[in-house]
């Protein structure tokens, strides 16, 4: 559309040249409402992974196992997204139902299920703090919960004033697996993680990104950046490689044996001099000494245990079934 010309003598404005293109608003709209039926069923997925990984992970020790940082960031992400969508929805008045519904799913999932992970972890990983009161309890409580809705907050400020290096943040928000993945290299866990949690949520977080910077054809309407996607995706697959490995092959199988510490053998045999039970305490049969060294284990504090039993023993609890000092990872 342009403005006719001006004569020298005129008062008019000066010319005026503009172009636009037409939006369909109904196929906008569709588009719009498929996306957020994509986000209310991968944040469906995640309630079901994260309900299969809590009962992975029903034991003290198996929480324990489980890194807070991770669970924490994921939080923080759903957290954001529940934000971003309930954003949309009051902005575009006609889409709130749907921004609303894909908003909600991911406040089920961050302030639910996995700020109730988070607690659970948290307790596993202070065992001697569950007998001091609940005063003690409640402000150990009010600390996690401020930290978290601390990073929240200075997270979105962050965000806001880079807003232009998006793509590097989200790069970084995309690096929960680290923290697991140190985690399991520092303590030595023994498969932490369910495979079907670490799948599953590797692909469900990829979804909402590869659409927004991937579809070319997004209700939003944003260039797709097909080397970022490409980096994303070798970014979180490489992360979850190396837990999936570590869960089959052991959490430091890439490192050199010659910088490993030491590790304790639980079937060391001790003097045959020396007074000892031979019963093991946790099924209450007697241990037959001169059977395979692979069928019995002995503690640090020198007792006694089926291999089998103690096993199955350190899957809920880290600590001697006779004597209740802790234990070293097997």
């Amino acid at each position: 559309m342009e403005s006719p010309s001006v004569e020298e003598d005129g008062d008019c404005f000066s010319p005026l040249l503009l172009n636009a293109t037409s939006l369909n608003i109904e196929v906008y709209y569709n588009k719009a409402v498929n996306y957020t039926l994509m986000v209310t069923f991968v944040s469906f997925l995640q309630v079901l992974l994260l309900i299969r990984q809590m009962e992975h992970s029903n034991t003290q020790s198996g929480a324990a196992k489980v890194s807070i940082i991770m669970i924490g960031q994921q939080a923080i992400m759903d957290a954001y997204l529940c934000l971003l969508h309930l954003t949309a929805g009051i902005l575009v008045e006609s889409l709130f139902n749907a921004f609303a519904t894909a908003s909600f799913f991911k406040f089920v999932v961050f302030s639910i299920f996995e700020m109730r992970y988070l607690l659970a972890i948290w307790k596993a990983s202070r065992p001697m703090n569950n007998g001091e009161g609940w005063e003690t309890m409640r402000r150990e409580l009010s600390v996690l919960y401020s930290r978290f809705y601390g990073i929240l907050l200075g997270g979105i400020l962050l965000m806001y004033e880079f807003h232009n290096y998006i793509r590097p943040i989200l790069l970084l928000l995309y690096s929960f697996w680290i923290p697991q993945i140190i985690t399991n290299v520092v303590r030595d866990s023994r498969k932490p993680l369910h495979p079907h949690y670490i799948l599953g949520i590797t692909v469900t977080r990829l979804a909402v990104p590869l659409y927004v910077f991937g579809c070319p054809s997004n209700f939003m309407r944003i260039e797709p950046d097909k080397n970022w996607c490409i980096c994303l995706g070798i970014f979180i697959g490489l992360q979850a490689s190396i837990l999936l490995l570590q869960h089959y092959l052991g959490s430091r199988w890439f490192i050199p044996r010659q910088i490993l510490p030491e590790k304790y053998s639980y079937y060391r045999r001790l003097d045959q001099n020396s007074n000892h039970a031979t019963d093991c305490v946790i099924c209450m049969t007697a241990i037959d000494l001169t059977q395979r060294p692979s069928d019995c284990m002995v503690t640090p504090c020198d007792h006694f245990f089926h291999s089998g039993c103690l096993q199955r023993w350190m899957d809920i609890k880290m600590e001697c079934p006779t004597c209740r000092r802790p234990l070293p990872p097997a």
